[in-house]
């Protein structure tokens, strides 16, 4: 190889705020959000199946709204708020609703799409507390899971739904 030119991409500090923590890391420029969540801040619940937005496995929250990770470059992320799986918590420190509701109603096997489900849904049902199947279902199309049949998973997630709107005085 011969006149070639190297390109050498130098390395950034960024602050990423991740599930209330800030976290400083030393990245490239196109890093990916999804592989600085694993591999820098550790946080390995955000899995990454297709690396093309298409399966949903690495949706995290960003400012709120479900995005994937394997899109987004993590200096894109800078000065926004994160939340991953690991930060859906219930607000006594145990499950939430969503997580219950999968527990009890088998909404999961192999447990790989389950993240992806959880943070989409955990930020759906918090706008949308009495979805219709059809609903549901639209916004579960985003998430790709190979074991459950989505059977399950719609059954927790109107479970869920359900109990929400108990705990905020509707039914």
């Amino acid at each position: 190889m011969s006149g070639g030119n190297l390109i050498v991409m130098e390395k950034r500090p960024i602050t990423l705020h991740i599930n209330g923590c800030d976290i400083d890391v030393l990245i490239e420029p196109r890093k990916l959000l999804s592989d600085v969540i694993r591999e820098d801040a550790r946080l390995t619940g955000t899995h990454v199946g297709c690396e093309h937005g298409v399966c949903g496995a690495c949706t995290i929250l960003i400012d709120g709204r479900p995005q994937r990770s394997c899109l987004t470059f993590a200096i894109q992320a800078q000065g926004k708020t994160l939340s991953t799986i690991e930060g859906v918590v219930g607000e006594d420190g145990g499950y939430t609703a969503l997580q219950q509701a999968m527990h009890e109603e088998h909404g999961l096997q192999c447990g790989f799409c389950t993240p992806g489900i959880i943070v989409t849904f955990e930020a759906y049902l918090k706008n949308n507390p009495d979805p219709t199947e059809d609903e549901i279902r639209d916004v579960l199309s985003g998430n790709l899971c190979r074991c459950t049949g989505y059977q399950n998973i719609i059954r927790a997630i109107k479970k869920a739904a359900a109990m929400i709107r108990v705990d905020v005085g509707g039914a």
